[in-house]
């Protein structure tokens, strides 16, 4: 008979994915003592070591690691049987569960959902988080599917697919009439509305904005692309922004689109768990935008 016992098992798993043992004992409504006892007996049962102590905090070792994968694994197959099961093997009546970190573009939100919209019989549901919550709904099976323009790196790109839905220029945008021209050099003297200095757009705008020896007067700073546009529509200033943010503005009038910039891109990506059953609307919405595949 297996000495693995999955009970002790499962609550390996989830301190491994938590952000501490107390924590993680609370969440499950039992004591840290009982938790501890757990891992203990895994442990001892499977004859490794599966955490250290490093100060307060338990890092997996090397076994640990392999162990997370596994368990991975067996319980996000459980977690699609279950669901499989209590939706009376119709899971495609089912709404697909999509994530979308929130400060991205309600616009490409809704492009991409597109197919849905014109499915009838299509169900969905939408919901706006951070990238950290994003990943942990996807862990816990709480979403199919997360929209995010930051890809996941490190240790993630075990755990995670993610792919690469779209890349959309940067242009600069604001309102009509300013007399200004395709070279940046002449874009002195401009009020501007930036995103902030540690997000990828705006460390690729300051070197090309050094590159023109031009010095922005930045009146305002938004990671929000809805705040983004806003402000582009409102402040009288100029944005930097993909097209797709402010469309209904560009088509309409009320803002103009001066330059795009050169080499600088938005990257969307879709971000998703390694399981084997998928909702049947996912392929409805992959095959509009064609993925590619981007390793971590």
């Amino acid at each position: 008979m297996s000495r693995l016992n999955y009970h002790h098992l499962y609550y390996f798993w989830q301190v491994a994915r938590g952000d501490s043992l107390t924590e993680t004992a609370h969440r499950l409504h039992i004591s840290q003592s009982a938790l501890s006892t757990q891992i203990k007996q895994l442990e001892q049962s499977m004859q490794v070591q599966l955490f250290r102590r490093e100060g307060r905090k338990l890092v997996l070792t090397d076994s640990g690691y392999q162990t997370l994968k596994y368990a991975e694994d067996i319980f996000s197959r459980g977690a699609e049987l279950e669901q499989l099961l209590l939706q009376g093997m119709q899971p495609q009546r089912s709404p697909v569960r999509i994530g979308a970190l929130s400060t991205m573009s309600r616009n490409f939100i809704e492009s991409f959902i597109t197919p849905l919209l014109a499915t009838p019989d299509a169900r969905y549901s939408l919901l706006s988080m951070n990238q950290p919550a994003l990943l942990n709904a996807l862990a816990q099976h709480q979403l199919d599917l997360a929209l995010s323009n930051i890809a996941v790196q490190g240790n993630d790109s075990q755990l995670w697919q993610c792919r690469l839905l779209a890349r959309q220029p940067v242009a600069v945008i604001g309102p009509p009439g300013k007399p200004l021209s395709t070279n940046l050099a002449t874009y002195q003297r401009q009020r501007w509305v930036l995103p902030p200095v540690q997000s990828p757009l705006r460390t690729a705008f300051d070197a090309l904005a050094a590159q023109y020896q031009l010095q922005p007067d930045i009146v305002a700073e938004a990671d929000d692309m809805a705040m983004l546009r806003l402000l582009a529509r409102d402040s009288g200033a100029l944005a930097v922004m993909p097209e797709v943010v402010v469309k209904d503005e560009l088509q309409n009038g009320r803002l103009q689109k001066y330059l795009t910039l050169p080499q600088i891109y938005e990257n969307f990506y879709i971000i998703t768990t390694q399981r084997e059953l998928l909702h049947p609307q996912l392929n409805l919405l992959l095959q509009a935008f064609s993925p590619a595949t981007v390793s971590g």
